[in-house]
């Protein structure tokens, strides 16, 4: 609910910016896939380090159009920080602007609706960039792979509570792990994730 009147707001005010148009209905058929990498997992203070994005189509991963991006090194960001968070040095080389970073992503997701693992974290911490650089919080519609796996398992087990770490849903599922801990393997892993579950409630409605 809070999402939904904070999307009308920022519509409003947006109704004559460069970005209106990412507060337009979608009318396609493709999702995204996002993911982030950090500096922590406390979204008022960590910061970006790199973001990716893979387009799903008509069941789909489509990784030939993806996007990887990574930001300018933080300068809070030290030894630790990267041995804690297993930040790799590839992800801290040749950084873009955070601004340019941000409208590289927007023009790359529109107005699709996004596919992310415990989505929630991501869209916090996209958020409070997007709100800093331009003054509006993503407008997408999002499935969280997560709370999919989860209504599932509820619908053929209710008695069962499940919290599955990421690695545990994709070795259930039968998913191969792209890349863990970086932006685009978790993207693509996410991804294919999300289109196993769909196949599976798929063929268990037309049982």
């Amino acid at each position: 609910m809070l999402r939904a009147i904070r999307r009308a707001a920022d519509r409003r005010r947006q109704a004559d910016g460069d970005f209106a148009w990412l507060f337009n209905p979608y009318t396609g058929d493709e999702l995204v896939s996002i993911d982030c990498e950090t500096t922590g997992l406390d979204t008022r203070r960590a910061e970006l380090v790199s973001i990716a994005a893979v387009r799903i189509h008509d069941g789909r991963v489509l990784t030939s159009e993806s996007l990887d991006l990574r930001l300018e090194t933080p300068a809070s960001l030290d030894g630790d920080s990267i041995k804690i968070h297993r930040l790799r040095g590839v992800d801290l080389e040749g950084g873009m602007p955070v601004r340019d970073a941000l409208e590289t992503l927007l023009e790359f997701i529109g107005n699709r609706p996004l596919v992310g693992w415990c989505i929630d974290f991501d869209l916090a911490m996209l958020d409070r960039y997007l709100k800093a650089e331009f003054g509006f919080s993503l407008p997408n519609a999002t499935i969280d792979v997560a709370q999919q796996y989860r209504k599932r398992m509820r619908r053929s087990h209710p008695e069962l509570e499940l919290q599955p770490t990421f690695e545990q849903l994709a070795e259930r599922l039968g998913v191969p792990i792209m890349g863990r801990h970086t932006a685009l393997g978790d993207a693509v892993t996410t991804a294919l994730m999300h289109l196993r579950l769909d196949a599976d409630a798929l063929a268990e409605s037309s049982r």
